[in-house]
């Protein structure tokens, strides 16, 4: 399929959530480089689910890392509260936890029911996730006890 085919099927502002989706790092640049998109368009009809949630649940880090790049708001959230690390610690991408804390984003903030993405990735059982997110939830103790 063509990217203009691509296109058709994708609805308006949706093209960098669809690159995003599908790990299309050259075509997520090409639409972000044009300026014509919302790099934090939210899309209703999946529970506002951003380009970088989307990325977070797939995986995809160079898309993450593009997006942030150009904007996005790493700590945006879903209609239920949750950020890009909620999404990334239910699937179990510890890559992507990894690449939002090295980027700056936080990965404490709770959701809607108080769940932050330690508790997601506890609740699916992505035990590496949990132990990464342990440690620096230790670390942040520890700098809080300094200062």
């Amino acid at each position: 399929m063509s990217r203009d085919e691509k296109k058709m099927h994708v609805s308006d502002g949706l093209e960098v959530h669809e690159a995003a989706a599908t790990g299309d790092a050259d075509s997520l640049v090409e639409y972000l480089r044009t300026n014509k998109y919302d790099v934090n368009l939210r899309d209703a009809d999946w529970n506002d689910r951003a380009a970088l949630h989307w990325a977070a649940l797939r995986g995809f880090v160079e898309c993450i890392r593009i997006l942030l790049e150009h904007g996005a708001d790493g700590m945006i959230r879903t209609d239920s509260g949750w950020t890009p690390a909620h999404c990334a610690g239910e699937t179990g991408k510890l890559t992507v936890l990894r690449a939002l804390h090295n980027a700056g984003v936080p990965l404490d903030l709770t959701d809607k029911y108080g769940d932050t993405p330690r508790d997601i990735a506890a609740i699916y059982g992505h035990h590496d996730c949990v132990q990464f997110l342990n440690h620096l939830a230790q670390e942040k103790e520890k700098e809080d006890c300094q200062t």
